[in-house]
């Protein structure tokens, strides 16, 4: 997922304390609930499950890290992504495929009892559907948390947020969101902890990157930062073959962006994508004002209706009392 530009955004990246998070948070929603759903599972693989088969980890994830960043003064706003563009359907079409190749493989490591394989392979086979993103509404409005609808991409539109300054800061994954112009991208927020990577435990910890600081480091501007996201591939062109972030900078910087893509792709036009990052669909009819939480319907959806622990769910919902003065959640926004 995303635009791989890791390895010349890694000096850029800074580790950053959960007492710097305070304020709103524009949480690219579609990527925290792939995340819940790849993370929140059985050692073979196998997601949380209620009695009647139906996937709970999404549930799960959003009750526990919501309450933490409630506790933390995190105000968080999930924004959600709206109707894909044309330039992303091959994307879909690619993802969808490996996805249920994955699914296969998944099952043919279970028959065989290969555990670690199964895992493996069944974090590949995560699947954001209708249903999981249905249900994740459902719980953040009895949550009273802001939900925003993006017209297109959930980053873009929580992109826009920060840069508006409606929001502090994007959390996702994914480095497109700088692509798209975050002023700040805050990772690991929805995966930080102890995480078993590649059969290694390992804690990872939230950490930052500042667009601007990125930006003079790299001595680039948003418009070559793009450039160099065109060149190794993002969700809206297959970029180059054999060309990585490092060579891509390399590319970018002698200013032979042009001429490389008229050498490799001659038939590509490059000016859709540029301009799905410089002015992508994004609404500034929203609301971050909270609702109330009904503490009563959250029991009833999770543990009435999805057999989660009453235990459980009452210890998160202690989360949402905010200690400074006991201030409401509508106060917050």
């Amino acid at each position: 997922m995303g635009v791989a530009l890791r390895d010349i955004i890694a000096e850029y990246k800074t580790p950053i304390t959960w007492e710097a998070l305070p304020g709103v948070a524009a949480i690219d929603a579609n990527n925290a609930l792939y995340q819940f759903l790849t993370i929140i599972r059985q050692p073979d693989g196998t997601p949380l499950m209620d009695r009647k088969g139906r996937v709970t980890s999404h549930l799960s994830g959003i009750l526990f890290r919501v309450s933490s960043f409630m506790e933390k003064g995190i105000k968080p706003v999930f924004v959600f992504d709206g109707k894909p563009t044309a330039l992303k359907q091959a994307t879909i079409d690619e993802r969808r495929k490996l996805r249920t190749e994955a699914g296969e493989k998944w099952k043919e490591a279970l028959e065989r009892g290969d555990e670690e394989e199964a895992y493996r392979q069944a974090r590949s086979s995560t699947r954001v559907d209708s249903t999981i993103i249905d249900t994740s509404k459902e719980l953040l409005r009895l949550m009273g948390i802001p939900i925003v609808q993006a017209p297109g991409e959930g980053e873009a539109q929580a992109s826009h947020m920060v840069a508006k300054g409606d929001a502090r800061y994007v959390v996702s994954q994914d480095y497109d969101t700088l692509l798209f112009g975050a002023p700040q991208l805050v990772r690991n927020l929805t995966v930080s902890g102890k995480r078993k990577i590649r059969g290694r435990q390992i804690t990872v910890n939230p950490e930052r990157i500042v667009l601007a600081d990125t930006l003079a480091g790299l001595h680039l501007t948003r418009e070559q930062l793009i450039e160099i996201g065109i060149l190794v591939g993002t969700d809206f062109n297959p970029g180059i073959e054999g060309v990585g972030a490092k060579t891509g900078l390399k590319i970018v910087q002698k200013g032979e962006f042009a001429q490389k893509l008229r050498e490799k792709q001659p038939d590509f036009d490059p000016a859709p994508v540029m301009e799905m990052f410089l002015h992508p669909p994004v609404t500034d009819n929203y609301s971050l004002a909270a609702g109330h939480m009904d503490a009563e319907g959250i029991r009833r959806m999770l543990c009435d209706g999805y057999d989660f622990s009453p235990e459980r769910v009452d210890r998160a919902l202690e989360g949402f009392t905010v200690k400074a003065g006991q201030k409401t959640l509508e106060s917050w926004f």
